[in-house]
């Protein structure tokens, strides 16, 4: 019963935090979705298109079912992954201890290694990127103007009829080519971050559990657990983007437009030779923006309901 409350109380957080997250930001996602589609646009361009303000929230829905949903799975499976990890790998007293630690300073997951944060993050993001692919294909189609569906059944209808089933896992590698090692990525600086940030900011030695109690107790009206995952998350997230950026726009394409981009090694050579290398980057200002802002807002939330 214990264990069942520990993974709805983390399902609920994920989902709480992601749908937050893509609500608050949508319009950032279209813009940047169309942005990388035109491959000329620029920012200004493509607001200049638009027919009204409210058009920014086009696919909202589908973009907050994706984002709620994936959150609530990947964050979940994730922390079963690391708790089975580091129980496996540590003593129930050391496990204990860490966790006592890091719930103290500001993160309730359990502690491990660089290679761990990578491995899992990686793997539990590539897992849930699979289960969710449906979502996130008719999520771009709705943001793109290239496809005017009425309504999400609508769009699962069409592309159904049109492409078969394998029309809801277009660009599914360059999806988990962007997506797996980015979560693995960003779980590794997180993580890093949360311990560095404490000893910045407040003076406090993440090694010394008495010292961080009392400096968290020192003034409860400054909550320095959600500006430490806040600040963590968006710079995370910032460096982890970079990073993966060219398989963001190589994927958008190939989900936009199937017949011209058939494959991840042909997408990139024919943007690379038509456009420049740079295109790889198109909308890559955007994503900055938005995958830092989600990330502070969704983990915090994450972090902090998981500690109630």
């Amino acid at each position: 019963m214990a264990d069942v409350q520990k993974t709805s109380r983390h399902l609920i957080a994920g989902f709480t935090g992601g749908l937050v997250s893509a609500v608050t930001l949508q319009p950032l996602d279209l813009l940047k979705t169309r942005v990388q589609q035109s491959g000329s646009n620029s920012i200004i361009g493509v607001f200049r298109e638009l027919s009204s303000f409210k058009q920014l929230w086009r696919g909202t829905l589908p973009s907050a079912l994706r984002t709620s949903i994936g959150s609530a799975l990947y964050l979940s499976s994730l922390n079963f992954i690391r708790s089975h990890i580091s129980t496996v790998r540590i003593s129930a007293s050391s496990a204990a201890s860490k966790l006592s630690i890091n719930k103290n300073i500001s993160s309730a997951l359990p502690k491990l290694s660089n290679i761990e944060n990578l491995a899992t993050g990686m793997f539990a993001r590539g897992l849930v990127g699979f289960i969710t692919m449906p979502i996130t294909i008719l999520k771009i189609r709705f943001e793109s103007d290239i496809y005017q569906y009425k309504s999400i059944s609508q769009g699962f209808k069409s592309i159904f009829k049109e492409e078969g089933i394998n029309g809801f896992f277009r660009g599914f590698w360059a999806t988990c080519a962007r997506d797996a090692p980015y979560a693995g990525l960003y779980v590794l600086f997180y993580e890093q971050l949360k311990s560095i940030l404490p000893t910045v900011m407040y003076k406090i030695n993440i090694n010394d559990t008495t010292t961080a109690t009392a400096n968290n107790d020192k003034d409860n009206n400054i909550p320095r657990s959600a500006i430490i995952n806040s600040l963590s998350a968006a710079t995370a997230a910032a460096i982890a983007t970079t990073i993966t950026a060219p398989f963001d726009t190589i994927k958008t394409c190939m989900q936009l437009n199937s017949t011209k981009y058939k494959s991840l090694t042909s997408t990139t050579r024919t943007l690379i030779s038509n456009e420049g290398l740079f295109r790889l980057f198109d909308g890559l200002s955007l994503r900055l923006i938005r995958k830092a802002c989600s990330a502070g807002i969704a983990w915090c939330i994450y972090e902090e309901l998981i500690k109630l």
